[in-house]
């Protein structure tokens, strides 16, 4: 039987991911946070729900317990939990937001990994840790803990891989892009927070409330990053990283020199 530690299990995104590997056959310990879509989830066969807390080492020593008392080994770990941002870096909570999102995106996969990593071994498993496109591409206006925790995320896989190739046990970065989730509704509620408090950028917000709205609007199927997380998990040969569900034109953004795509930014926002 091969088991998978999955951390975010109760996002929706998490949720989606859980369902298509335990449909199969993988045993998935579903890692999260909120009780109620932790019991769905338990009704689920194949899955074993753990309630821990990425960013509490006690919780997750919690966990480790409840693992050990049905394996020794763990043929993978998807580290899934994360939160994303929109605030102004020079108003309102920004360094606490910018706080919560490492110790959560970034310091919550260290914990997990390295708190697990001998089962990984014994398995002779694979990491897989959920970055973004957020990872990889120019980082945008207001966005900046997200990019922020996701370009570590970024920095700290690559490294990880390339001191784990030497133990013969697999890194892989997962890049989604915007799918539909709750988590879409999460940022619109904290961009309609800073439009309101903001003292420098009440304009500029307005005129990108539409662009917001239109982003939020196009998010992909969460069925087909599951698709590609299943993919990541079952390969024998994975890649380094998998992108599923960037837009084109984001896409195209990126062969633009940085000069041009600032200048790009603010021709946007002064029309």
């Amino acid at each position: 039987m091969d088991y998978i530690l999955f951390t975010g299990a109760t996002g929706g995104l998490g949720s989606e991911c859980v369902k298509a590997l335990a449909t199969r056959g993988y045993t998935i310990f579903a890692v999260g946070t909120n009780t109620q879509k932790l019991a769905e989830l338990g009704a689920i066969s194949n899955v074993i729900p753990v309630k821990a807390d990425v960013s509490d080492g006690e919780s997750l020593r919690a966990a480790r317990q409840i693992v050990d008392g049905y394996t020794d080994k763990l043929y993978a770990i998807v580290n899934f939990a994360g939160l994303t941002g929109f605030c102004s870096m020079v108003e309102g909570n920004c360094v606490e937001l910018t706080e919560k999102l490492l110790q959560v995106n970034v310091m919550g996969m260290v914990r997990v990994n390295r708190l697990f990593f001998d089962m990984v071994h014994a398995g002779r498993g694979r990491i897989i840790n959920c970055s973004s496109e957020a990872g990889w591409m120019t980082p945008q206006p207001f966005a900046a803990p997200y990019f922020l925790s996701k370009y570590a995320v970024e920095a700290y896989s690559d490294s990880l891989r390339r001191e784990l190739m030497y133990l013969d046990i697999p890194v892989i970065k997962l890049q989604p892009g915007s799918f539909k989730t709750r988590l879409l509704d999460n940022i619109n509620d904290q961009f309609e927070k800073t439009l309101s408090e903001t003292q420098y950028y009440k304009n500029v917000l307005t005129r990108m409330k539409p662009l917001m709205t239109q982003e939020l609007a196009g998010g992909s199927d969460p069925r087909k990053l599951a698709a590609v997380l299943v993919k990541a998990v079952k390969s024998g040969h994975p890649r380094l990283a998998y992108r599923v569900g960037t837009g084109k034109l984001l896409a195209l953004l990126e062969i633009l020199p940085d000069r041009w795509l600032d200048a790009m930014y603010k021709a946007m926002m002064n029309r």
